[in-house]
């Protein structure tokens, strides 16, 4: 076999290509902004309107799974007002309420799983937002959710299947990111 044969030149180590693997970089998959308000009618909407400044996006019901007698509650009756974030909006939602909250979160706030959530007090707290009488006082509670590329897995309606421990995140790497991403101090 007397044919030109191909060279190959050996692959570098992945120290000299450019450090990290791209994927096993964390991320935010998701953010849920969510206020609670126990009734329906004028609260519900005046909620709904906080929300939708805060985030620019339209808020949905949230209802009641059980009936309560003793607060008023039917089950199935709107009590509450969500917002899903996912991508570019998260993030950018995430820095604006950090900000809010004087770029500190609490280390319990912080699960096993690298999930977190924190409050925020008032609207108000948010940067250009300003008192309206109208609306009065509203918090909010903010779930985030942290993985890698490849939680679709976990997600997807064919063949679905548990999330691999390699692409689930921890504690300590959430506050990692959470350091180097947004600033934000962890308070022990």
């Amino acid at each position: 076999m007397s044919g030109p044969t191909a060279s190959v030149a050996p692959t570098a180590p992945r120290s000299d290509r450019g450090g990290e693997n791209a994927h096993r970089a964390l991320r935010v998959l998701k953010a849920v902004i969510n206020t609670g308000v126990g009734e329906s009618g004028e609260p519900l909407s005046k909620a709904e309107k906080v929300l939708q400044m805060v985030t620019h996006q339209k808020p949905v019901a949230t209802r009641a799974r059980t009936t309560n007698r003793d607060f008023g509650i039917r089950k199935g009756q709107a009590i509450g007002a969500k917002v899903t974030l996912r991508g570019e909006a998260a993030v950018e939602f995430l820095g604006r309420a950090f900000d809010a909250r004087d770029k500190q979160l609490d280390s319990d706030s912080i699960d096993r799983n690298g999930n977190f959530s924190f409050g925020v007090a008032d609207y108000t707290d948010f940067a250009g937002m300003k008192y309206d009488p109208t609306i009065g006082i509203h918090g909010m509670d903010v779930a985030v959710e942290i993985g890698r590329a490849g939680y679709r897995v976990r997600d997807r309606r064919v063949r679905p299947r548990p999330l691999p421990r390699r692409l689930r995140s921890s504690g300590d790497e959430t506050r990692e990111f959470l350091r180097q991403k947004f600033g934000v101090t962890i308070v022990e």
